[in-house]
């Protein structure tokens, strides 16, 4: 485990303290949480909304609690500076339950949820918002563990797992992250701060939860770092009432997540929770499959399969279908624009359904 010299120091938000802007609140305590698994049809819903109304949601950040790492995350953090009160008491309180959890099973991510939309029916489309992030530790994990990564059997170079401990370091400039150069020695690297949220999705149909690990058309853990505030995520619902729910927080990652995670810390998130109707989501985005984000200044068609060109493949296909629906672009000259003008991105390698988003400026379509 990696550590600067230093401690920590900052806010901590823990449950139900600090500003709670949203219409609703979902805390994260243990009862909300599902772990290493995400939300089926069966699933009774944490929390009922309508459609247009905002949801504030506390998310936990699995790295502290996780067997590995030994299930205690007053002992696990505080080898590095950070007091117990500087833990999330929900962090703690997962750790002491008696949730059960296997690592060769399950995934290791926790997620909040899952929120009933009233009145989302299968076919449309929910759209997620995000309006606010606010991180409620100033530390975070990195954590690369054997047999996963983009260089399985390489990385880590020892026998242990290796978890980085990454401190946030406040400056007139803003946030970062810091890293040591050199295990023990001097020198350190910062890196800007981009929280988002790894992991939103709506429940999938049926009766078995899926693991938390791969993406899919119910979204899940896409791991696209450009879901930051003032982004949206649209999902296909294929449950009535949707079944929405949010985790894997991160307070920073480089399109591809090589180590296996990038700098996960829990965060509190403001949402906003609107359905799109089956006719309008065909008029506004065409048919699609699977998620598809929206920032100010790009749409982000998506394409996941467990082969890093077939993920390519669809991703362009769901481009060239996105600029038919929205702009009546012609096939031939939506392909020659996204080839000259659009950058594809390795969403992630390390998911098992790799995933890779691209970026069309809105821009260039005047607006």
């Amino acid at each position: 485990m990696t550590a600067l010299a230093h401690g920590v120091a900052g806010p901590v938000l823990q449950r139900g303290a600090g500003e709670l802007p949203g219409d609703h609140y979902l805390s994260a305590e243990p009862d909300h949480l599902l772990w290493g698994r995400l939300p089926c049809a069966s699933d009774p819903a944490m929390l009922s909304v309508a459609s247009g109304e905002t949801v504030t949601i506390d998310t936990l950040s699995h790295e502290g609690v996780l067997e590995d790492q030994g299930r205690d995350p007053v002992s696990f953090f505080g080898r590095h500076g950070v007091r117990a009160d500087q833990v999330l008491t929900e962090a703690v309180d997962l750790a002491r339950s008696a949730r059960g959890h296997d690592p060769a099973v399950d995934g290791p991510h926790l997620v909040t949820g899952p929120i009933e939309v009233r009145g989302a029916a299968v076919g449309d489309l929910l759209a997620i918002t995000v309006l606010r992030l606010d991180r409620r530790v100033p530390y975070g994990v990195i954590s690369n563990r054997h047999g996963r990564g983009a260089l399985p059997g390489e990385m880590p170079s020892g026998p242990e797992n290796v978890s980085v401990f990454t401190p946030v370091v406040e400056t007139p400039e803003g946030a970062f992250g810091e890293l040591p150069l050199v295990e023990g020695g001097p020198g350190a690297v910062r890196f800007p701060l981009q929280p988002f949220l790894g992991v939103m999705g709506v429940a999938a149909a049926g009766g078995v939860r899926p693991h938390s690990v791969p993406p899919g058309s119910h979204g899940g853990n896409i791991d696209i770092n450009l879901l930051v505030e003032g982004s949206t995520l649209y999902l296909p619902v294929q449950v009535a009432g949707a079944l929405a729910y949010v985790g894997d927080p991160h307070f920073a990652q480089g399109d591809g997540e090589v180590a296996l995670t990038a700098l996960e810390a829990s965060l509190r998130a403001t949402v906003r929770l609107d359905v799109v109707p089956a006719s309008a989501a065909v008029e506004r985005f065409g048919e699609f499959t699977g998620p598809l984000a929206e920032t100010r200044e790009f749409l982000i068609p998506t394409g996941l399969d467990a082969d890093l060109d077939v993920a390519a493949a669809n991703c362009v296909r769901a481009a060239l279908g996105l600029l038919q629906a929205r702009y009546g672009m012609d096939p031939h000259l939506a392909y020659a624009y996204l080839s000259a003008a659009t950058d594809f991105n390795i969403s992630q390698v390390v998911d098992l359904v790799k995933g890779v988003h691209a970026r069309i400026r809105k821009a260039d379509f005047g607006g």
